[in-house]
């Protein structure tokens, strides 16, 4: 929303999930105590190197994504761009720090897929998807769509940068501000539309997708990419009920907000669109 002095505010919701306290190891509690002995450098390197790396409780093909989240977040333009002969605005250049307004913090750790949907690096982002569908695809592997609060704690981290890089806005570092081309026809979904040459040829046309991964700077502080701009993705708003649990964050390739907390709420389950993708969540195992 915008305030009376033509400042924006940026507010967010309130989620999170609980740390575990490390056990202790019984087995290193347990045993003897060996005798004290100085070890040559080459079994220093040995043992290092044979030694397993320590669990993230998240899959390989994810990021875990753990701190303290700020559910209100006060995010002031500094810069803010004039319309020439028109109405409206254009997206704010560059925000002063964020301010935290929630009283405390809440601990959050889970885990989100480190690519948009086939969540492969290199991969082409999946869009024409649905939220149903994209819900369905996500169970299929044992996750689940993210929430609205991961998606803005994956995306902001604990500094609540206005984008997921910074504070200053770049099409150098994430895919948007591309130029916008009119849509002229009806699109049908993923499928349907791949095997319809007319709908694959118009959505060729309008397509400005990037390979995932591809912008290196576009990466969260968790290790996930493209979170803003490439493809508007699907989260769960788990205080809606059908048909309005859908929402849209992060922005695709066009000239839109493309940061980390603004939501399109407007989309129900079952739209979908050339610019609408998705990515999966689940929970991180508990710590060791």
């Amino acid at each position: 929303m915008r305030c009376r002095t033509g400042l924006l505010v940026s507010l967010g919701l309130l989620a999170g999930c609980d740390r575990e306290t490390p056990a202790p190891d019984p087995i290193a509690t347990a045993a003897p105590r060996p005798p004290s002995v100085t070890p040559s450098a080459t079994a220093v390197v040995t043992a290092t190197a044979s030694s397993p790396p320590p669990p993230t409780g998240c899959p390989a093909d994810m990021a875990v994504v753990e701190g303290n989240y700020c559910p209100v977040v006060v995010h002031i333009c500094l810069e803010q761009p004039k319309v020439v002969g028109g109405k409206g605005h254009l997206p704010c250049r560059r925000y002063a720090p964020a301010e935290c307004r929630s009283k405390k913090r809440r601990p959050m750790r889970f885990c989100m897929d480190r690519y948009e949907w086939p969540n492969q690096k290199g991969a082409l982002p999946r869009t024409l998807t649905s939220w149903p569908e994209a819900r369905k695809m996500c169970e299929a592997e044992g996750k689940r769509l993210c929430t609205v609060d991961e998606f803005n704690f994956a995306c902001e981290g604990e500094s609540m940068k206005a984008h997921v890089y910074g504070d200053v806005r770049d099409d150098t570092k994430c895919n948007f501000d591309r130029p916008y081309i009119q849509r002229t026809y009806n699109y049908e979904a993923w499928d349907a539309c791949h095997d319809k040459p007319a709908c694959k040829e118009e959505y060729d046309r309008l397509d400005q997708r990037r390979p995932a991964g591809s912008m290196p700077a576009c990466v969260s502080d968790h290790g996930v990419y493209d979170l803003n701009g490439n493809a508007n993705e699907w989260v769960f708003r788990t205080d809606q009920r059908s048909p309005r649990r859908s929402g849209l964050k992060g922005g695709w390739w066009g000239p839109v907000r493309n940061r980390c907390r603004p939501m399109t709420t407007f989309h129900l389950e079952g739209d979908y669109g050339y610019e609408v993708g998705f990515r999966c969540c689940r929970d991180a195992d508990p710590s060791p």
